[in-house]
């Protein structure tokens, strides 16, 4: 058994996600430590050894799917949902608030995100539903009215939060799905329609609302012009800004940044990057955006391998996931787009976030295992010459003995 996981792991998606758990390690303790000290009065290696213990349960959550059959997952996925559910309305309930966010829940000394499991859950449930709905893709009330009921309801509880950035994150991965699923171009087309007139409605329900508070609104005109209120809205813009600049080539030197010391709120999860750019410079940037980027090729390139439309969306789904939240936290920190609060895959400190990526990578190295297989089981079924009156198992068992003899 352990000889055939092993034949047919991939070790092109273990190998960047092990290496960007051990980068996100040794920069959460760099870039956390003066944050330690002085806001939270705790020793320099708080989040450090938070972080190690989050990664070390996560490990063995990512052995454990990686050796569970995707298969399986239709079957809890019922129960997955129902989950989700229960926390999100917990969050309300008994949830914790932090930057003006309830999205928090405390479990004994550990805090859990209940938002970011919902990524994973509507990943696994997008990639069911529709593919089990294939003959009628095209049918955009048959295949996807339902679906997508329960996507913008798990929306609705995140958005009210509230915590705009992962919701974003969702409903992009839910859309990528869907384009994803088969569809033709006119449907496409219609369903591009739709959502620009559901996000028209939205948009319009939040200001009337007064969803759009100065603090909102102040994270939109800091991305457009940070310089004109540094020390307001701009602020974290403006000192992101300079710890890219400062970096350079080569950067600082590990633990040598000089943003970390009170400069930058957050520059252990939503900036970073803006740390890694200061510390080891351009080229420590390019490693960590080349093992993303490289992660999400061989994912996308494992789901067009795969004969299973179950398998194809779940890869899709997850690719995408990672993608675009890395696209959203760099978009952020350089002020291409407001800042969310999205941190960086694998990167930043986060125990949540870090145990939904390190679940759906096992998932997708599960996949890798059943492709690798097929094909392989393909390719020498192809190579067999048949006799008119023998079965392909009847020809194997032959050839075999015929190898011993």
């Amino acid at each position: 058994m352990v000889k055939k996981i092993f034949r047919h792991f991939d070790y092109s998606i273990v190998i960047p996600v092990l290496l960007l758990c051990a980068v996100g390690l040794v920069m959460v303790y760099s870039s956390s430590m003066i944050v330690s000290i002085t806001r939270y009065h705790t020793s320099s290696d708080f989040f450090y050894n938070r972080q190690k213990m989050w990664l070390a349960f996560t490990l063995v959550l990512f052995i454990l799917t990686m050796l569970t059959p995707y298969k399986l997952y239709p079957k809890i996925l019922p129960y997955a949902i129902l989950g989700i559910f229960v926390l999100l309305l917990l969050v309300f309930v008994m949830g914790h608030t932090s930057n003006n966010a309830q999205s928090w829940l405390q479990l004994g000394g550990a805090n859990m995100q209940p938002a970011e499991y919902a990524k994973l859950v509507v990943i696994l449930y997008l990639s069911y539903v529709l593919s089990k709905r294939q003959e009628y893709i095209d049918n955009i009330k048959k295949a996807f009215f339902g679906p997508m009921g329960l996507v913008f309801l798990i929306l609705g509880f995140v958005a009210i939060q509230p915590d705009l950035g992962t919701g974003s994150i969702i409903f992009a991965i839910a859309v990528t799905i869907m384009l994803c699923s088969g569809i033709s171009k006119k449907t496409f087309f219609r369903m591009l329609a739709l959502g620009l007139i559901l996000l028209t409605v939205i948009i319009t329900i939040g200001f009337f609302t007064g969803q759009f508070t100065a603090n909102r609104i102040g994270r939109f005109t800091g991305a457009s012009d940070p310089f004109a209120n540094a020390q307001g809205t701009g602020y974290q813009l403006v000192n992101s800004y300079l710890a890219i600049g400062t970096g350079g080539l080569k950067g600082l030197g590990l633990g040598e940044s000089v943003q970390k010391y009170g400069y930058l709120p957050e520059p252990h999860t939503d900036f970073i990057m803006a740390i890694i750019a200061e510390e080891l410079g351009f080229f420590g940037v390019m490693l960590v955006l080349g093992l993303l980027g490289f992660l999400i090729f061989r994912i996308l390139m494992l789901a067009k391998k795969s004969q299973d439309p179950f398998a194809s969306m779940i890869c899709i789904g997850v690719a995408s996931m990672i993608g675009i939240q890395t696209g959203i936290n760099l978009g952020g920190l350089t002020g291409l787009i407001p800042i969310t609060g999205v941190t960086l895959p694998f990167i930043s400190y986060g125990g949540s976030s870090l145990l939904t990526l390190m679940v759906s990578m096992g998932i997708i190295v599960n996949i890798s295992f059943f492709v690798n297989y097929q094909n392989k089981k393909q390719k020498n079924t192809e190579n067999i010459v048949l006799h008119p009156n023998r079965t392909i198992h009847q020809q194997q068992a032959i050839d075999f003995r015929e190898k011993i003899v």
